[in-house]
């Protein structure tokens, strides 16, 4: 604009109207009122799943004891000297094998004598029933006869048994445990000499309480999982329930059969059991849905608009990550799994992983307007 321009006042005023009106147009602003407010809070990511009623076995938790199918500690029946060991710590052994044999020298001695009077004895008896054959002897002496030599022969008996005391032999198939005693060791009876287990078959004992005691029967399928091997499990079944109930803890004692063909399992050791109870349909979703609020249980339930409500609910068994819903939503209900942190009833929501909603890029408008209440 020259300098004459400004000598008419109206013109001036008329360039400067328009020029404001220009500076409002590329600011996209107007000039009758305010500009207008932050847009409507953004859609929440989150992740959904539809409630589906699925094939579930109930299981009972307990811990167990192993026991061997057989077990006992070998010892000896008399007071003796170890005249030799057959065997060595950890060897397998069937019924019948020799494992330690005692001193028998005197026994052995008294046996021949024994047997010497048997034999005198029972030749006595021959001649005897010769004569009285021949009417040379009355027949009542056939019958001291026959006394002797039946009293011979049990001497002959009993001297074998005190031998047979001194051999010590395994009284069924086993592992044999440590060994106890050595050549030349004196044993008397109630001496441990080594013990010897049945662990190819193992019982595992455990309590339940009484209001399970329905719900248990013989031939139901167990499975146990001990520390010493982790993540390993091992499946056997009920074997029998104890006829009694303990009256202090209420409790049964339950007896399951293992097979232990490694024989990873051995008595004494500390397992814990799973009981699996007969299938059902159960209504389960992920735990992590569940959300725990005091002692309020909900659930964030999608509905048709895309906005989520809080629906209470109740809880049944909770194992492996899942949550079985006893009451409060029906199958088919679609609910929010993942995201419910951010989440207030009425809040609309989208499709999608949380961890990927947390790395996009967030315009600065929807930072603005979509933050949570």
């Amino acid at each position: 604009m020259s300098k004459h321009d400004f000598a008419h006042p109206a013109l001036s005023l008329r360039l400067l109207g328009i020029a404001f009106a220009c500076v409002l147009s590329a600011c996209g602003g107007s000039a009758q009122g305010p500009s207008r407010g932050p847009a409507a809070p953004g859609a929440v990511p989150v992740t959904t799943t539809v409630v589906e009623s699925r094939q579930w076995n109930d299981t009972l938790a307990a811990l167990g004891t192993v026991n061997a199918r057989e077990s006992v500690t070998i010892t000896a029946k008399v007071s003796e000297t170890v005249q030799r060991v057959h065997f060595e710590s950890g060897d397998r052994v069937a019924a019948g094998d020799v494992l330690v044999t005692l001193s028998g020298n005197q026994q052995q001695a008294t046996l021949r004598a024994a047997e010497a009077a048997a034999r005198e004895a029972e030749q006595q008896y021959v001649r005897g029933n010769e004569l009285v054959g021949q009417q040379l002897i009355a027949r009542a002496s056939i019958d001291t006869l026959r006394a002797n030599r039946e009293s011979a022969l049990a001497q002959v008996a009993e001297m074998r048994a005190n031998i047979g005391d001194r051999t010590i032999r395994a009284p069924f198939a086993g592992v044999l445990g440590l060994r106890q005693v050595s050549p030349g060791a004196l044993v008397t009876p109630g001496t441990a000499i080594a013990t010897l287990d049945d662990i190819a078959t193992v019982y595992v004992d455990f309590p339940l309480p009484e209001v399970r005691l329905a719900s248990i029967a013989p031939g139901q399928r167990v499975f146990g999982r001990s520390a010493a091997y982790p993540g390993a499990d091992i499946e056997g079944e009920v074997q029998i329930i104890d006829s009694r109930v303990d009256p202090d803890t209420r409790a049964v004692t339950v007896r399951a059969a293992f097979d232990n063909p490694q024989m990873r399992l051995r008595p004494g050791m500390l397992i814990q059991v799973r009981l699996e109870q007969q299938q059902r349909q159960a209504l389960m979703i992920p735990e992590i849905a569940v959300i725990q609020v005091g002692r309020d249980t909900f659930v964030y339930r999608v509905l048709e608009d895309e906005t989520v409500e809080q629906t209470p609910v109740t809880i049944g068994v909770r194992r492996e990550g899942l949550a079985e819903i006893v009451d409060g939503i029906e199958p088919g209900t679609r609910i929010v799994v993942d995201g419910t942190g951010k989440l207030r009833p009425g809040m609309a929501i989208v499709e999608g992983t949380v961890q990927e909603a947390k790395s996009q890029p967030v315009d600065e408008g929807e930072a603005a307007g979509g933050a949570a209440p």
